[in-house]
């Protein structure tokens, strides 16, 4: 059993306790901070807190405090981990790491250093869906990854500091684009460096000083490439989709908008339908268990698994810093309109590594290009020469 700190009785704090209680029936929320009063009594009265704070030092130094659980705006992340640094307490931090790659090193060099745990919560990898598709891609079934791509798209996130610059660190590339960045990581193998990105970015209908809509392309030592979309202009709710397509098949999930619940409504009820929900009448799409399809229980055991195990989590601080580097590269690409390099100070993978050829012969001397069936029942199948480079087609039936 686990005494946990929340830091954050907001929207994601909320979430977090909802996942944690009940889940694995042998951890506890012991301790709650808020900046705010009010915030932190209403998080008390309804997770039933025994401990609440609006001084973040008193919450992480108390001795109840085993593990803090950080779910606190961009900008107070660097003050919390350092924090429980300084008390030695295994860290779980809500995503981003940090507003931009420097934050997230010097995290994660803190902890490293004072050898305390320290755990990256990427709920979206660790969905069911993902979960699954990814453990398909490990075994082979589609091949070898060429590319990888990732949609998140919503109206807007719900605080006010999202839409502050300097607070949250960027606009939809720093809050959703560390999913996605980090989905197709996983996908393309997280042992393969990220080289270089090409993004474009631009703030299309909010008065922000942020960019609320981008697309970026990520590439990899390997040759295979990494997409991200990500918006807070669209309308119609949230919609979290990847996609992986390899040399041997391809991975389609959807895992919001189309999750096979579907109801119509006049909106009499006026009740919650599911996170980012424009509207409470007309045909609705609701979630069984927001929490579970998120990712969030599946992300605290591994988490908490691994404490007790004393090994690395799934998705670990240098996990984060590698996406914030990406995403400190992508914000240059969109203002330079170049492809710009990710700088690492430190990687932990692969060196080295080459595209490698997945070229199938025909016969000796040619290369297949593909074989199809047509209409009329005759099958074709298209060659290229070794030497003279020529393509031609064979006619079969």
């Amino acid at each position: 059993m686990a005494n946990l700190c929340i830091l954050g009785g907001g929207f994601i704090g909320r979430f977090y306790a909802e996942s944690l209680i009940g889940r694995r029936s042998k951890d506890e929320v012991k301790v709650v901070y808020s900046r705010s009063e009010e915030t932190v009594a209403r998080f008390a009265k309804d997770y039933n807190v025994p401990l609440s704070f609006t001084d973040m030092e008193k919450a992480v130094a108390h001795p109840d405090s085993a593990i803090v659980i950080i779910a606190l705006p961009n900008y107070l992340h660097e003050e919390a981990v350092m924090l429980c640094v300084k008390y030695k307490r295994p860290v779980l931090c809500t995503k981003p790491l940090g507003r931009n790659a420097e934050e997230a090193f010097r995290m994660m060099d803190a902890c490293e250093k004072a050898g305390v745990f320290s755990g990256y919560l990427e709920d979206l990898c660790y969905t069911p869906k993902f979960q699954k598709s990814l453990k398909s891609v490990q075994e082979g079934a589609i091949g070898r990854v060429l590319w990888a791509k990732s949609r998140e798209t919503h109206p807007g996130p719900h605080a006010d500091w999202f839409w502050d610059l300097e607070a949250a660190g960027g606009g939809a590339i720093v809050d959703l684009g560390c999913h996605c960045i980090e989905i197709s990581r996983n996908f393309i193998g997280k042992d393969i460096r990220p080289v270089e990105v090409m993004c474009w970015a631009d703030t299309q209908v909010k008065p922000i000083d942020a960019e609320d809509h981008a697309i970026g392309l990520v590439k990899y030592e390997n040759g295979a490439i990494g997409q991200f979309e990500v918006s807070w202009t669209f309308r119609g709710g949230m919609d979290l989709r990847d996609e992986v397509m390899g040399t041997e098949g391809t991975i389609w999930v959807n895992s919001w908008l189309r999750t096979g619940f579907e109801m119509f409504t006049s909106g009499e009820g006026k009740g919650y339908v599911a996170e980012k929900a424009e509207s409470d009448s007309g045909w609705q799409f609701p979630v069984g268990d927001e929490a579970h399809e998120l990712g969030y229980p599946n992300m605290f055991i591994d988490m908490f698994d691994a404490i007790e195990k004393g090994i690395q989590p799934q998705e670990t601080f240098y996990d984060g810093y590698v996406v914030n580097a990406i995403i400190d590269a992508a914000y240059k690409s969109a203002k330079t309109k170049l492809w710009e390099p990710v700088d690492l100070k430190v990687w932990r993978g692969k060196t080295g590594v080459t595209k490698p050829s997945v070229f199938q012969e025909y016969d000796a001397d040619h290369w297949l290009i593909k074989t199809e069936k047509l209409p009329n029942g005759n099958q074709v199948t298209i060659v290229k020469n070794k030497q003279s480079g020529e393509v031609k087609e064979i006619m079969g039936s």
